[in-house]
């Protein structure tokens, strides 16, 4: 009986990373019985033509292969590299297609082929034809079209056009992205000449000078230590001249006790710049919770508020400790504190406070509800 045998062909053609195509193609196949049984581990006899023009064109190579099928009755050879029956694979001119394969297979190993099958070669095996490329006669002549510019560059395309560019360069006009200004003849990440020019256009505001290349602020603060500014008087500046302390212009108060008639600790220890804002708030808090109708140091300080030019300023508040001797260094600018005590908000215990002498500069504790002595109020505000 005569055996059928199903072909699946494959044809596989990886490029090669040298110069030079490889001269094969790598073909598989199935072989299967009569009954559609795999003819599994088994040696068949195979005669490969390929064909051109058609599938019943012209033999331009024939070679003939033993190969041994797996397990899976898969057969796999390399066309090109087989028992040469006509024709030189070699010299096959891949571009001069179609071209055809056509494979007969004896399953029994022999050379009596009782089955065959045609299929055109598409696309693939023509990466052979690659290598007609390094033999073109006469040479290539290539226009490019710039990316940048739109002009035609003959003969040659390379991936830095150093060349055309800085021919190009001469007729290139940039538009500064910071003054609008046109820049011809070149492109610089600092384009001094055209800011040189620009400068004479233009106008530096309050407090801006422009010299050179530099933009830069001038003439510093204006506020200085004695200045009457928001509502009261500057006794401290710092660095910047632009923020300080400020103290109300007159006493708030000429004899007043710190708490608000119960000795506890409120936990208002605080000193420092701008630490009598939070004490002031934790007094305030803490003592009205005691008596919502007395009257104290802090209160005083928290409930004075000043108008200026339409603009009222109301955070004002009882200065700890160090605030109250920075106030104190500045007496012979500032002037009109009293030969007195003044409070401050830093805490000592639930019985004392700090109190200093705005007159001779001397510190010292005193009672929270001691009434022997007259003990003065000046609320101050940070700005």
């Amino acid at each position: 009986m005569k055996r059928i045998v199903i072909i699946c062909v494959a044809i596989l053609m990886t490029a090669s990373v040298w110069a030079q195509a490889p001269e094969k193609m790598s073909y598989q196949a199935v072989v299967r019985d009569g009954s559609n049984n795999l003819v599994s581990s088994t040696s068949v006899g195979m005669q490969i033509s390929i064909l051109q023009g058609s599938t019943s064109g012209t033999a331009v190579y024939v070679e003939t292969q033993t190969p041994t099928s797996n397990a899976n009755g898969l057969v796999s050879l390399e066309i090109g590299t087989g028992t040469v029956v006509s024709g030189n694979f070699t010299t096959i001119d891949w571009a001069n297609g179609p071209y055809f394969i056509k494979t007969e297979t004896d399953p029994t190993g022999g050379t009596s082929y009782t089955i065959s099958g045609t299929s055109q070669l598409l696309s693939v095996p023509y990466a052979l034809h690659a290598k007609t490329a390094d033999s073109i006669a006469g040479g290539v002549s290539i226009t490019e079209t710039d990316p940048i510019f739109g002009s035609s560059v003959a003969n040659g395309i390379t991936g830095t056009d150093t060349t055309y560019w800085n021919n190009k360069l001469d007729s290139y006009t940039e538009t500064d992205p910071i003054f609008g200004a046109s820049v011809a003849n070149g492109i610089t990440g600092t384009d001094t000449t055209n800011w040189n020019n620009k400068q004479d256009q233009l106008s530096a505001g309050t407090g801006i000078d422009i010299t050179n290349n530099v933009i830069s602020t001038t003439g510093g603060s204006t506020l200085a230590i004695g200045d009457s500014y928001q509502g009261g008087i500057i006794f401290w500046l710092d660095a910047t001249g632009q923020h300080g302390l400020i103290a109300a212009t007159s006493d708030q108060s000429t004899g007043v006790q710190w708490n608000n008639g119960t000795y506890r600790y409120t936990g208002t220890t605080g000193d420092g710049l701008y630490a009598g804002t939070m004490n002031t708030a934790m007094i305030v808090a803490t003592q009205m919770a005691d008596n919502q109708t007395g009257d104290f140091a802090a209160k005083i300080c928290a409930d004075y508020s000043v108008t200026v030019g339409g603009v009222t300023y109301g955070d004002w508040y009882l200065p700890s400790k160090y605030e109250l001797n920075l106030l104190y260094l500045q007496k012979t600018v500032f002037g009109g504190f009293a030969s007195a005590y003044y409070w401050s908000s830093t805490e000592i215990n639930n019985n004392d406070a700090w109190v200093q002498d705005l007159s001779v500069g001397v510190p010292n504790s005193w009672g929270k509800l001691d009434a022997n002595y007259a003990i003065y109020v000046r609320a101050v505000r940070a700005f």
